[in-house]
C-alpha cells in the first residue's frame, strides 16, 4: 500500500512576541524559492512548535491525532494543509487533501446559506459543476433546509458547523484533514458525522482526525499518534495511543490528609484515594467501558484494635444523587491483621457510567463496633472524572441523559406465534 502522508524531520519555530503579516509573505516566497528559514536557535523569544516529527500514513488509514493543549497538533495540521511551511524538514502528500481546520473558515456572514455553499466549496477546491452537483446533498446534510437563504450572519454556531461540514464531507479528496470540527455540534450531528467520516475511510481515502473525544477516535482510528511538547510521544494502535495520552495527564491521587470533615474513631485513616487503569498505571480520569481501580491508601495508628475491617465504597453524581454502591462485606470478606501502611483497592473489570462527573465515598468499619460505625468516613472523598468510551464497541453512543449507568443487552425480532 502506497505512502499518502509522509513527515520527515519536521520543525515548526516561531518567534515570541513578533506578529508581522509581512513574515507571512517572506514565509511563502521563502517556500517558492526553495530557500530554508534561518532561526536563532540561541534567541530566548525563537519557540519550536514542533521538534523533528517522524511518520508516514499509509493511504486508507483513518488516524487519530491526539495531544494536550499546546502539544503542537493544530501547528502540524496547518502544515500538512499547507496553510504554512515547516522550519525544517519536508512534508510529501500524494493525491489531493483537503482540510477543515476552522469550522466556517471563508463564509461570509451577509451572503446566504446557500451562496456560502458555493463560495466555500470553492475555497476547498471544488469546481462550481462539482458543488452544483452535490448542492442538494449537502443541504440534507446539515438539516438546515429550511435557512439556507437565510444570511449566515443570523446563524448559530451549530447551524455554520452542519453547514461547513457538511460541504468538507462532500469534498472527492484523497486526504481529509479534521481538527476538532465536532467540538460544538450537537450529539445527534455528531453521531451523523463520525458516520461519514467512517464511510470515507471505509472508500478507501485517508483521514488524518485531531479531536479530544478519545471514544471517537477509539471507534474510527486503527491507529493514534501522541503529540507531547512538539514531538511525537507514541505511536501505535489507537487503544495504546489513548491509554498513552490518558498517562500524560498525570496521576490520579487525590490526597485527603487536611479534610477536616471525615467521621469516626480515625484509628485507621484513609491518607488517599488513587485512580489506576487495569494496568495499574494510576490516572487522572476513568473511561467508560473500561477497567477501573479505586485504591484506598491507609494508615493504621499503633493501638489500634486489630478486629478484621470493612470497607464500603459510594458512588454518586456530583448533585449527590446515589448511582451505585459496592462494599467488600458484600464479597463476604473482612480484611484481617492491617499493617501500618497500606491499600484497599476495589477493582471493577469495565466502568458502566456514562461519560460525566461523579463523587467518590468510602467508609471503613471494625466488625466489633456495634450499629456499624464508622471508623473513618467520607461521602464525598474524592473526584471522578469519567470520559467516554466505545462501551458497545460498536462506535455508537447512548443520547445525553440516557441514565446513571450502561447495561449489555441483546436485541431479537420474532414472528408472532399462532
Amino acid at each position: 500500500m502506497a505512502v499518502a502522508i509522509r513527515i520527515e524531520n519536521v520543525s515548526k519555530a516561531y518567534r515570541l512576541g513578533e506578529l508581522d503579516r509581512s513574515l507571512f509573505l517572506h514565509d511563502w516566497m521563502r517556500k517558492l524559492r526553495g530557500e530554508k528559514e534561518e532561526v536563532d536557535r540561541a534567541d530566548p523569544k525563537t519557540f519550536w512548535a514542533l521538534r523533528d516529527v517522524n511518520f508516514d500514513v499509509q493511504e486508507g488509514d483513518v488516524v487519530g491525532l491526539l495531544g494536550r493543549n499546546g502539544a503542537g497538533k493544530s501547528t502540524l495540521l496547518k502544515l500538512i494543509s499547507q496553510i504554512t511551511a515547516p522550519t525544517e524538514g519536508a512534508i510529501k502528500l500524494r493525491g489531493r487533501a483537503a482540510s477543515l481546520l476552522e469550522v466556517g473558515t471563508g463564509f461570509h456572514p451577509e451572503l446566504t446559506g446557500r451562496d456560502n455553499i458555493f463560495v466555500n466549496g470553492a475555497i476547498l477546491g471544488m469546481t462550481k459543476r462539482e458543488i452544483a452537483g452535490k448542492f442538494d446533498e449537502i443541504v440534507e446534510f446539515s438539516g438546515i433546509e429550511n435557512f439556507i437563504d437565510t444570511p449566515v450572519k443570523r446563524y448559530s454556531v451549530g447551524m455554520r458547523v452542519r453547514l461547513a461540514f457538511s460541504i468538507a464531507a462532500q469534498l472527492e479528496t484523497e486526504i481529509l484533514i479534521l481538527d476538532e470540527v465536532l467540538a460544538v455540534g450537537d450529539a445527534a450531528f455528531q453521531q451523523k458525522c463520525l458516520g461519514r467520516i467512517s464511510n470515507i475511510s471505509r472508500s478507501g481515502r485517508t483521514v488524518l482526525f485531531v479531536s479530544h473525544d478519545v471514544a471517537a477516535v477509539e471507534a474510527l482510528c486503527t491507529r493514534g499518534i501522541v503529540l507531547d511538547q512538539g514531538r511525537v510521544g507514541f505511536d501505535g494502535s489507537q487503544t495504546e495511543a489513548i491509554e498513552f495520552y490518558s498517562s500524560l495527564r498525570g496521576g490520579g491521587t487525590q490526597s485527603l490528609e487536611s479534610r477536616p470533615d471525615r467521621k469516626g474513631s480515625g484509628e485507621v485513616r484513609v491518607r488517599a484515594i488513587e485512580l489506576r487503569d487495569g494496568a495499574g498505571t494510576s490516572v487522572s480520569v476513568g473511561r467508560v467501558g473500561k477497567p477501573l481501580e479505586v485504591v484506598l491508601h491507609f494508615a493504621r495508628s499503633a493501638d489500634a484494635q486489630l478486629s478484621p475491617v470493612g470497607v464500603e465504597l459510594t458512588v454518586t453524581t456530583h448533585l449527590g444523587a446515589p448511582v451505585f454502591f459496592h462494599a467488600s462485606w458484600l464479597e463476604a470478606k473482612e480484611f484481617q491483621k492491617l499493617p501500618e501502611e497500606g491499600e484497599f483497592i476495589c477493582r471493577f473489570p469495565e466502568l458502566a457510567l456514562p461519560a460525566g462527573h461523579y463523587q467518590i465515598g468510602y467508609r471503613l468499619m471494625f466488625r466489633a463496633m456495634r450499629k456499624r460505625e464508622a471508623v473513618d468516613a467520607l461521602p464525598d472523598a474524592a473526584e471522578l472524572h469519567v470520559e467516554a468510551g466505545d462501551f458497545f464497541g460498536t462506535g455508537k453512543l447512548p443520547p445525553p441523559k440516557s441514565g446513571v449507568c450502561l447495561v449489555r443487552g441483546s436485541w431479537t425480532m420474532e414472528g408472532a406465534k399462532s
